[in-house]
């Protein structure tokens, strides 16, 4: 079965397989061979890194960098160990510099670093002493090893594919090379061969499990992001089930006394009736509204509470409860003590919840002590504990109750801090501003003005 292109002419199914081929050999050793590509500095996250002084650690990451200049230097050492009768002309030093310079063209053209050692090979074999000794042609001892060590680190920039095509075009080369000079030289290239193909197993499987790991890292990274997102959904979500008690209680009384007002005064003119109608139409069209939207965001399993909404005055049944599940806490409650908006109440109490509870799964046998401050302009909120004590393992924990007491602070316009103490325990500080009420102003009195 032939295959007929644009033009009109036919093209075999073999010949747009070798096409292909082709066309992956140009795009992975020939398209951009030369091209800039360092190599990237290296983590400075693991355990050993951290545990190098502190001027080894700070050239940490450009370790993979020191490896190649050592790979480099032992592969110069290498070609002028093979001539040490040599020493007294140019020759040894001229294949130290033509073996090592692929090695640190690694560094920044990997694939070009490749063809270089192509190049090597050939001038090599022309220079040292090889082609007298039988079978160590066309690579000598030190190209040979400079050889697959440029394999082996083209193998580690690129991958698995890049190095399958470096193989076969090096076995292509050794065969052209021994039908060439078949009758003059031995070859080497069984012992290249199978050399290489070990060199190049590894390196793959070491580009492979570094592709999978940083892949991990990276899936990781998203889960984490997207972890974060549906937690922050589920706190806003929570937040607007249990403020619904306190908005629907307002929007309540709104209707119940703008339906009762007009029968409070005597004879009220039909404008006031009119507005106090209006008014009880919006507060129970904005009540059922209300209802719908928390018909959206409630969960499947979702029971509304049989009891009203907590606030500050049942914190004391709070503590009693975190005490009797082994937690020592003492309260502490300073200015003059006032009635605040529910929401702000609400939202104090379930922060200290939240607060307490992270003490009790984080630092199982601390003692914690929780502030509560009534100043002018709000609420401020204090919850400190220190280090956990005994032998009890701290409770895992999944990371949302910062993350829902952030999302309070912020729906409330307050502040927040959370973090660790320097005696080893953790606060959490928080400050919500409430609007002042200003006090209705007496009514006159007769005789006054």
């Amino acid at each position: 079965m032939t295959e007929t292109t644009t033009g009109g002419t036919s093209r075999a199914p073999e010949f747009r397989l070798a096409s292909e081929v082709i066309a992956t050999l140009r795009r992975d050793l020939v398209t951009d061979a030369l091209a800039y590509r360092p190599l990237p500095l290296a983590e400075t996250s693991g355990r050993f890194v951290r545990r190098l002084p502190g001027v080894l650690r700070r050239y940490a990451p450009w370790r993979r960098h020191a490896a190649v200049g050592i790979l480099s230097v032992l592969v110069g050492l290498t070609a002028l160990n093979t001539q040490l009768g040599a020493w007294g002309n140019l020759r040894p030093i001229a294949m130290a510099v033509i073996s090592a310079a692929p090695v640190l063209m690694t560094l920044v053209r990997p694939v070009g670093a490749w063809w270089a050692a192509i190049a090597m090979t050939v001038v090599t074999a022309g220079l040292g002493d090889g082609y007298g000794y039988g079978y160590n042609w066309p690579w000598t001892d030190s190209s040979f090893f400079a050889y697959i060590a440029v394999m082996f680190l083209v193998t580690l920039r690129t991958g698995a594919r890049v190095a399958a095509w470096m193989w076969t075009l090096t076995l292509v080369l050794g065969s052209a090379i021994s039908v060439v000079f078949s009758g003059h030289w031995g070859s080497n290239l069984p012992e290249m061969a199978v050399a290489s193909a070990f060199a190049l197993v590894i390196a793959s499987s070491i580009r492979i499990r570094l592709d999978a790991r940083a892949e991990v890292s990276a899936q990781q990274e998203v889960t984490a992001v997207e972890r974060d997102k549906r937690t922050l959904l589920e706190e806003r979500t929570t937040i607007a089930r249990e403020l619904h008690d306190v908005v629907a209680h307002h929007m309540s009384v709104v209707a119940i006394q703008a339906e009762a007002a007009p029968y409070r005064v005597k004879n009220p003119p039909p404008e006031l009736e009119a507005a106090f109608v209006t008014i009880r139409e919006n507060a129970v069209a904005a009540l059922t509204e209300l209802r719908r939207v928390l018909g959206v965001v409630r969960s499947a399993d979702y029971e509304a509470p049989d009891a009203p909404q907590p606030t500050l005055a049942s914190l004391e049944g709070l503590l009693a409860n975190v005490r009797d599940a082994g937690l020592i806490v003492e309260k502490t409650i300073t200015g003059s003590v006032r009635e605040l908006p529910q929401g702000v109440e609400l939202s104090a109490y379930r922060i200290i919840q939240e607060a307490l509870s992270n003490t009790l799964r984080h630092a199982p046998g601390a003692t914690a002590e929780v502030e509560v401050s009534y100043v002018l302009g709000g609420l401020g909120i204090r919850i400190v504990n220190d280090r956990a004590t005994g032998d009890a393992r701290p409770s895992p924990g999944a990371g949302h109750g910062i993350t829902g007491m952030r999302e309070r602070v912020a729906m409330l316009e307050g502040e927040m801090t959370a973090g660790r103490t320097p005696a080893g325990g953790y606060e959490v500080a928080v400050f919500i501003p409430v609007a002042h009420r200003a006090e209705s102003a007496p009514e006159p009195r007769e005789g006054t003005v």
